[in-house]
């Protein structure tokens, strides 16, 4: 099975998988601590994501049970004024946790690397359907897309997902806390492939 390309109809479907793969990480537990709240909110969550996410690569197994959201060279960091543009949504996704969200948010965009790389900014796979090759066959599809001369980078929160990330050429770089109490990161490249 490989991943396909995903479209608008997949939308829906793609931010409440991703909100059951996202119920327990690290980061979206810090940002909405309550777990009943968390689980109500990262659907719209990750709506916006998805839809963040149109001008690079948006990638789906077929029976929607893995995902991947990567963000083309250059186009890492979303502009401040779509951040401003799309507050009323962000406020409605993230309730209390707007503060939160954003520290993590500056985090991240501090950590990330000089030049131009592919990046992997959303990779999940449904809890359910954990253990059968999905999640690694997502992102393998990404990877095959990015011409050979760029890397790929991307973060994690969950320690577990280093293994998993390695299996798939990446190296930690960096590891690092979000300030004032926020998670631990591990940030992640897989070289340029050209020889």
């Amino acid at each position: 099975m490989t991943a396909r390309r995903a479209g608008a109809a997949d939308r829906d479907a793609v931010a409440v998988m991703l909100a059951r793969a996202f119920q327990d990480d690290p980061a979206t537990s810090y940002i909405l601590p309550d777990p009943a709240d968390r689980a109500r909110r990262l659907p719209r969550l990750f709506r916006l994501l998805y839809d963040s996410d149109a001008g690079g690569m948006r990638l789906v197994m077929p029976g929607g049970e893995a995902a991947t959201l990567w963000r083309e060279p250059g186009n890492a960091h979303v502009p401040t004024w779509e951040i401003v543009r799309r507050a009323p949504a962000l406020l409605h996704a993230l309730g209390g946790g707007i503060g939160r969200a954003l520290r993590v948010s500056d985090a991240i965009a501090a950590h990330h690397p000089a030049g131009e790389y592919w990046y992997l900014h959303i990779a999940g796979c449904d809890p359910a359907a954990q253990g059968r090759g999905l999640g690694g066959a997502a992102v393998r599809a990404g990877l095959a897309h990015i011409p050979p001369r760029f890397p790929a980078y991307l973060e994690t929160a969950t320690e577990r997902n280093l293994g998993f990330y390695r299996g798939l050429g990446f190296e930690v770089v960096d590891e690092w806390h979000v300030p004032k109490g926020g998670p631990r990161f591990w940030s992640m490249t897989r070289p340029a492939q050209q020889g």
